[in-house]
């Protein structure tokens, strides 16, 4: 087994900085919405581009994806957790489409 040394005294500088990016997106996206004269197509696709990228923030910086064991395990949380998220973007379109 390999014999790692674990520092807990440094500062978390990547979660600190996933934090910031992870809020100035949701700001972008609110600012977005409210702010410019677009078609509505366009600032759903803006918002859900921005929302793609808040997702890979968090998962390289919060979800450590990039550590830990890799092979198939790694690819099938991937694959579950897509497909979860993808359920729940469709359908809260769908849910808000027959609302209106």
């Amino acid at each position: 087994m390999e014999n790692k040394t674990v520092n807990r005294n440094h500062f978390p500088w990547s979660q600190v900085i996933g934090f910031l990016l992870s809020i100035a997106l949701t700001f972008i996206a609110v600012w977005v919405g409210r702010s410019l004269d677009l078609t509505y197509s366009a600032i759903v696709i803006i918002v859900f581009a921005l929302a793609f990228i808040q997702a890979a923030i968090q998962l390289f910086m919060f979800m450590h994806v990039s550590e830990g064991e890799q092979g198939i395990w790694q690819i099938g949380k991937m694959i579950s957790a897509a497909f979860i998220a993808i359920v729940i973007v469709v359908g809260s379109i769908w849910v808000l489409n027959q609302m209106h």
